[in-house]
């Protein structure tokens, strides 16, 4: 039973412009969230300890959502190795550790699919956290969140801290990132459709061999997770289950190329799908196992076909 006054404590958005912070906005306004904090790079910089340590303690939040990160698809991980490890160390760390010189009640950090090993056994618990070897394309940043959850567990274990981890299948939605350079598959594959049946081209070429798995989740769906973790989970309830965070998605997957197809129907593309095989695939499948967030009472609530069409829809109004 939340406390009357839950609604109106501050909680700091880290990251409410991005794709996930901005829905995650959404999700608690509607919800009825009166005081959140939505700070701009000229109000804080997360890469800077000492303007992070500044905006704490003068703004004073009582709870911290850490969605700001760098990220990218497999081209932009592998070419941005260094800024990808660098960047999300700095940011979580400075949250992480700020939040706890200033007391907040409960901080919720995201993390990313990619920190299990790139063989775990499938769908991914998660328990195969640090079983094996990390899918190379994407190591650099696999290691930064993995140190974000594992600040989480160290700040629990010596302080007492109630911060934890949530780790997103992929996502898509609002407010994505649709550079062919530096997006993830879904947006890519949208934006290559978009394009061909605008220009009238009669085949579009993707890379790989469309045959990894892959799962796929609305980014209102997780924003909704968040909201129900802030109201229902602690700490406590992962760490003393012998686990470090919670996974969160669908539990559903299918084949690129199945999502290729999915998405040339919706754009209206009627050519030819073509598959580069000479690109890199990266992990040949990866499907979370959510039964654990399933059974504390949460579970999503978009399906794939629906969310393409909503972000389809929103994508055509921008661009």
């Amino acid at each position: 039973m939340l406390s009357e006054n839950f609604k109106s404590k501050k909680v700091f958005i880290a990251g409410y412009k991005g794709m996930v912070g901005s829905a995650i906005t959404r999700s608690l306004q509607s919800n009825g969230y009166t005081n959140l904090l939505l700070a701009d790079k000229s109000d804080v910089d997360l890469m800077r300890q000492e303007s992070v340590e500044s905006y704490m303690a003068t703004r004073k939040p009582d709870m911290m959502i850490i969605a700001a990160a760098k990220v990218g698809g497999i081209l932009a991980n592998n070419t941005y190795r260094a800024e990808f490890l660098y960047n999300n160390l700095m940011i979580e760390a400075n949250l992480i550790h700020a939040a706890y010189e200033n007391g907040l009640s409960k901080v919720v950090f995201l993390g990313s699919s990619c920190i299990y090993p790139k063989l775990a056994p499938q769908p991914l618990k998660e328990e195969s956290l640090l079983s094996g070897y990390l899918e190379y394309t994407n190591e650099p940043y696999a290691i930064a969140k993995i140190t974000g959850i594992k600040l989480c567990e160290s700040y629990y274990k010596q302080y007492g801290s109630n911060f934890f981890s949530m780790m997103p299948t992929n996502l898509y939605g609002y407010f994505d990132n649709f550079d062919l350079n530096t997006s993830h598959v879904l947006p890519a594959l949208m934006r290559k459709f978009d394009t061909a049946v605008k220009e009238g081209s009669d085949t579009v070429l993707l890379w790989g061999t469309g045959t990894p798995k892959r799962e796929f989740m609305f980014v209102d769906d997780l924003a909704d997770a968040i909201r129900f973790s802030l109201e229902n989970i602690d700490a406590k309830d992962l760490y003393e289950n012998g686990i470090t965070h919670l996974n969160v998605g669908t539990g559903e997957d299918l084949m690129i190329s199945e999502l290729a197809t999915l998405i040339a129907q919706i754009t209206g593309f009627k050519g030819k799908i073509e598959y580069d095989t000479s690109k890199p695939d990266g992990t040949p499948r990866k499907i979370m196992d959510v039964s654990r967030i399933n059974n504390l009472g949460w579970k999503h609530k978009t399906s794939l076909e629906e969310g393409i069409k909503l972000t389809y829809e929103w994508y055509k109004s921008k661009y």
